[in-house]
């Protein structure tokens, strides 16, 4: 992590990743990126449906391998570069064949290294095989949930899953929340486990950081009028103004209420719930 001089109140409590020596490149890889029009937090109507959300600084879209469809084909790491996208740093790849992708770069990853998707690719950080040949206790990531669909699980920051056991046609797998969950062998997975771990412990600092994240402000439902949240209203200072709990701006109950919907479908390959 860096720290800055205390010039300012900001830059006093402002904590960012230090990125030297990790990334080996600066401009992306100019046929894998895109501009995009982001929603900011809008559906198809215009409405917003996702508060605090908008501005910010322009991105540039890399377009990331998921699906990991070219298989049985040796690539070499050519670049270990920062997606303002998402948490995790990406690599650049180039196959043996010459095409060039972008994945989520692990751990461990360096320029040059080797790596394969393959059913039968060493267990090694960056390959990536099926489930059922993967021994228990190992850390992976970008864990496909349903066949043929992609990487879906454990693909943030530092995040990486763990193989638990191999009961038959299923494999038991400890994700990053502490939930253990059952998914199908033929599935596949990487192997390691996600770059830029202290992403969880950076300080934004100061606000217009926050504002160039695309983040705007949040302001508490206290401080409104009755007619705005359910919180707000009373004289002077109050807690939350209302008699049944903490309540989201749409009078929904907040604070500790489990948000996920009964009976799914998806329940029972859930052998253990999330401890937060």
């Amino acid at each position: 992590m860096k720290k800055y001089n205390p010039t300012s109140p900001a830059r006093r409590q402002m904590e960012v990743i230090d990125w030297r020596g990790v990334l080996t490149k600066k401009e992306p890889e100019k046929s894998l990126t895109f501009g995009y029009k982001r929603n900011v937090g809008r559906n198809s109507f215009g409405r917003i449906t996702t508060r605090h959300k908008g501005g910010g600084a322009k991105r540039l879209w890399r377009k990331i391998d998921f699906l990991y469809d070219k298989k049985d084909i040796p690539a070499r790491v050519e670049a270990i570069e920062y997606d303002p996208n998402r948490t995790s740093f990406i690599a650049l790849l180039i196959y043996r064949d010459g095409e060039k992708r972008y994945v989520l770069a692990p751990q461990g990853f360096r320029v040059g290294s080797e790596v394969i998707t393959s059913a039968d690719a060493p267990i090694e950080v960056g390959n990536r095989t099926i489930l059922q040949r993967i021994p228990i206790g190992t850390m992976i990531y970008n864990v496909e949930l349903e066949k043929g669909k992609g990487a879906q699980l454990a693909r943030s920051a530092g995040a990486g899953a763990m193989v638990l056991a191999q009961e038959g046609e299923y494999t038991n797998i400890q994700l990053p929340s502490k939930e253990i969950r059952v998914v199908r062998s033929e599935n596949w997975a990487s192997v390691g486990a996600l770059s830029n771990p202290e992403h969880s412990f950076m300080t934004i600092g100061k606000a217009g950081r926050s504002r160039h994240m695309g983040i705007r402000p949040t302001v508490r439902g206290t401080a409104m009028n009755p007619v705005d949240h359910p919180h707000g209203g009373g004289e002077g200072r109050t807690l939350l103004g209302r008699r049944r709990g903490p309540a989201t701006p749409w009078g929904k109950p907040a604070r500790g209420v489990k948000t996920r919907k009964r009976f799914r479908r998806s329940d029972k390959f859930i052998l253990q719930r999330r401890t937060r």
